[in-house]
């Protein structure tokens, strides 16, 4: 099924007109096929709740912030969608101040505070030589929860 089908199959489910979402964006987790398979299925089982990217990244896409009430289409490495996801909470806080109530809700690894910060530390790493900035204890996250409201099944 297509981004766009699936999509559509999603607002035709909804029973009241007016709360069918007016727009979506569709993408994937992490920097690889592989690691948006893996994360993906995480989201899809509902371990993930969460996700952390850097503020940077926007600014040098020229991209807006995510918002709580978004929908977005999760796809899978091969550019499939996997489900659809609302946002329901985005705040930023520099990487050294993310908790560990964020680190667990992103549902990586053990779950653990210490585990988010070496994997999430690896990956701003990469995200930050693409945009040219150097990394950074205090770099801005854009932290955000969301939850699933239709998978792909």
């Amino acid at each position: 099924m297509s981004v766009e089908e699936f999509w559509q199959s999603y607002l035709d489910a909804l029973d009241n007109a007016a709360a069918k979402p007016a727009a979506f964006s569709a993408w994937s987790f992490g920097d690889t096929p592989a690691m948006a398979d893996e994360l993906g299925k995480l989201v899809v089982d509902g371990v993930k709740t969460g996700t952390a990217s850097l503020a940077w990244e926007y600014n040098y896409d020229g991209e807006p912030f995510p918002r709580a009430g978004e929908h977005s289409i999760v796809l899978d490495g091969n550019g499939d969608p996997l489900c659809i996801i609302e946002t329901t909470r985005v705040y930023i806080e520099p990487y050294n101040l993310v908790d560990a109530e964020q680190a667990y809700a992103e549902g990586e690894g053990d779950r653990s505070l210490a585990y988010w910060r070496d994997a999430h530390w690896d990956y701003f790493t990469r995200r930050c030589e693409v945009i040219g900035r150097a990394p950074s204890e205090h770099m801005p996250v854009v932290c955000e929860r969301f939850h699933v409201v239709r998978r792909n099944e």
